[in-house]
């Protein structure tokens, strides 16, 4: 992908030149900026714009049948920038990428439901991992593809962009051999012998009783417990210290500097004197995702909050490192290795805990009643401070130079302590416990009902 910007870039040139009437003019580098800023920023608008769905379309239609339904949206992305080149390049390529930006929103909400649903609970941080596992994988196959020599010609490069369609067109076939979510089948269908079935598919052959228990505890609890809206979240003494942390967990991704990286490492590793930079930025997608199979085996041994912590505190010295090299660049040659090493730890630390922990995170933090509300809160936040740093981070590069990773070590530094002190651990604990220990902190060590935390208190 980042071979593409390079073309996408030159035909924006064009473009421009042609508008002024003079070929020979000048290309207009701050419409160039603009139009590619725009172009990365607003998949992010199209994200935060469809996250809000993600409940509604998941009871509406099921896990599986909702899946394949917003699937058609990203095949209508690829076509259109894929067809690019018929048209106003820059203009399709932007229409293609919002539409994509609302596939993706709702299937970052779709699948982490449904892998949730499905999973052991002894298994459930390992199994949320995937998700997070796919995206990556997805990210390193395309930056070998977008390769010159591959896809990444001037010539090929819409061939590239419409191929993105390719895997939402195989997870629809395979969707079929997908059972339904057993926990959708009985707490929302009340098809309880439909839902034993679906557990001996994925399990095997084994006593389903026990889950079946469990389901029926959560429907009762469902049907008892009140559906919370947003502005309940925020209004209610009882919402407000999960709804914080959850927050603030996604705006510590997104902010953390990890998409500066990805959006624009190739550029970044140029202006550090590295000869190849398309290549170090391939090698920073193979370490993504050999960093993320390494999570897989961690969250459930260390747990979410110690990775999270140790994520962030070595991802802020990275970041002071990565400035100090890019700082003394021009009168110590030696400092592009130092640079490179740092961006690559970088990411390694990012995978550890804040790149897949979030995802995952605020369905532990919440009961049925307010988990709806609470993740399309959370992923609102995480899409909207993504488009922020996609559209703003190339102009904060431009003006601080250098400099720029101070400004998210701060923030980093700043997400650690709040971490070390506001988020509780979640590991193998079940809804009653995390909330008895977000009681415990309310109330200075004091204790509380469990009905009043679950919102049967006059001010939810």
């Amino acid at each position: 992908m980042h071979v593409i910007e390079q073309h996408y870039a030159r035909v924006l040139d064009l473009e421009i030149m042609e508008r002024s009437g003079n070929q020979t003019e000048a290309p207009v580098p701050s419409a160039v900026t603009m139009y590619w800023s725009l172009s990365v920023s607003v998949f992010s608008l199209g994200g935060l714009a469809s996250s809000f769905f993600v409940g509604w379309i998941a009871d509406k239609l099921g896990r599986i049948k909702a899946m394949m339904a917003v699937n058609s949206l990203a095949v209508i992305g690829a076509l259109l920038m894929g067809l690019a080149p018929l048209g106003q390049a820059h203009a399709l390529v932007i229409a293609g990428r919002l539409i994509t930006g609302l596939y993706c929103g709702l299937t970052a909400g779709l699948v982490p439901i449904y892998i949730g649903e499905v999973s052991p609970t002894a298994l459930r941080g390992a199994l949320g991992t995937l998700h997070q596992l796919g995206i990556v994988t997805g990210i390193l196959i395309s930056q070998v593809v977008g390769l010159e020599f591959i896809l990444g010609s001037e010539k090929l490069w819409p061939v590239l962009l419409g191929l993105s369609g390719v895997p939402a067109v195989i997870q629809t076939i395979l969707l079929f051999f997908c059972p339904e979510s057993p926990r959708y089948a009985f707490i929302k269908l009340g098809r309880e012998e439909a839902a034993k079935t679906i557990l001996k598919k994925f399990r095997g052959d084994y006593d389903p009783s026990k889950d079946i228990e469990e389901m029926r505890r959560e429907k009762e609890e469902v049907a008892s417990e009140k559906k919370v809206s947003i502005l309940q979240l925020f209004k209610s003494s009882n919402y407000r210290q999960p709804i914080i942390v959850s927050l603030v967990l996604h705006i510590s991704q997104q902010f953390s500097g990890i998409n500066g990286i990805f959006y624009y490492s190739t550029s970044i590793f140029t202006k550090a004197g590295i000869s190849q930079p398309v290549y170090a930025t391939i090698g920073v997608g193979a370490v993504n995702t050999v960093a993320t199979i390494a999570s897989l085996f961690l969250v459930e041994k260390a747990g979410r909050r110690s990775l999270y912590i140790i994520g962030l505190a070595g991802m802020c010295i990275c970041a002071i490192i990565m400035t100090i090299a890019l700082a003394l660049l021009s009168s110590h040659a030696g400092m592009s290795y130092l640079c490179m090493v740092a961006i690559f730890l970088f990411v390694v630390f990012f995978e550890v805990g804040p790149g897949p922990i979030p995802w995952f995170i605020v369905a532990e933090l919440f009961s049925q009643g307010p988990r709806p509300a609470a993740m399309a809160v959370s992923g609102f936040c995480n899409w909207s401070c993504n488009f922020i740093i996609g559209m703003c981070f190339q102009y904060i590069a431009d003006a601080c130079g250098p400099y720029v990773f101070i400004i998210f070590a701060v923030l980093l530094l700043g997400f650690t302590i709040f971490t070390y002190f506001k988020v509780p651990e979640t590991k193998g604990k079940s809804f009653e416990e995390i909330s008895a220990e977000f009681r415990k902190k309310k109330h200075g060590g004091k204790k509380s009902t469990e009905m009043e935390y679950l919102g049967t208190s006059s001010d939810a």
